[in-house]
């Protein structure tokens, strides 16, 4: 029987038993899923950097997002709080739309 030790989405309980397989699950404290939710966020990303097609990275990009949208809701946000946030830094800062990359700087 594989061990996982992972957090997953809500309904993967349901989708295993509806197989006819049987799991077993636990709700995590605050301080284990801000933990395992952060080691989701790499698998994600993970997942998306290895991507073969747009179709994959979209894909794993919908999961990081989902990710995302957790993250701040754990921390007292929301997604909108996020994006209007990132708005304003890429105001600011400029986002990453014309591809520059930063050889070296001379003191």
């Amino acid at each position: 029987m594989p061990v996982y030790n992972k957090l997953v989405r809500d309904k993967i309980p349901e989708i295993i038993e509806g197989t006819g397989k049987s799991c077993s699950t636990k709700v995590l404290n605050d301080q284990d899923y801000i933990k395992y939710l952060r080691l989701k966020s790499y698998e994600e990303l993970g997942e998306y950097c290895a991507a073969r097609t747009n179709e994959e990275a979209v894909e794993e990009l919908a999961d990081l997002l989902e990710v995302i949208h957790a993250l701040a809701s754990y921390h007292g946000s929301s997604i909108e709080e996020v994006e209007k946030v990132r708005k304003e830094k890429t105001k600011k800062r400029g986002g990453f739309e014309e591809k520059v990359f930063l050889v070296e700087v001379e003191d």
